[in-house]
């Protein structure tokens, strides 16, 4: 194959319809990603800061043997990850969980009737005579035996 046949297989996989859907997916992801992050560090985290001397939580560190531990960036990063997740979870999970839900379609359930062989009306599914034409019916077959698992 040479370099054209290459080059048409490219643009046929670039144009394909999820490829682009999940490009776009990822630029919006990550744009929604740092609304979270400045939302966080700028608005949220400074309230919950108020009560300490700190101005930020990101500012709060410790230091040990000479080593800073700035473990306020991690509160931040975890309060952004539960904001973030949050909202997927309620925005897209929660719907389409229930989309799903709605979709689902429950096997019917078995028939306790069937059909006399002589007259076609619905009779009890363990009669042997049919109540509309008295005629004779065969025994019903025999249910299949159930899948272990």
């Amino acid at each position: 194959m040479g370099a054209r046949g290459a080059a048409a297989e490219f643009k046929e996989f670039v144009l394909r319809g999820n490829v682009v859907e999940l490009a776009v997916a990822v630029a919006i992801g990550a744009a929604f990603g740092r609304v979270v992050s400045a939302f966080t560090e700028n608005l949220l985290t400074p309230l919950l800061a108020i009560p300490g001397d700190a101005a930020d939580l990101s500012d709060l560190d410790v230091e040990v043997g000479g080593s800073v531990f700035s473990y306020g960036v991690v509160v931040n990063a975890v309060i952004s990850f539960v904001i973030m997740a949050a909202v997927l979870f309620f925005v897209v999970v929660r719907p389409l969980n229930r989309l799903a839900a709605r979709r689902k379609v429950e096997p019917p359930a078995p028939s306790t009737t069937r059909d006399c062989p002589w007259c076609l009306s619905a009779i009890p599914r363990a009669a042997t005579r049919c109540a509309f034409c008295t005629g004779e019916v065969p025994a019903p077959p025999a249910p299949p035996p159930e899948p272990e698992g």
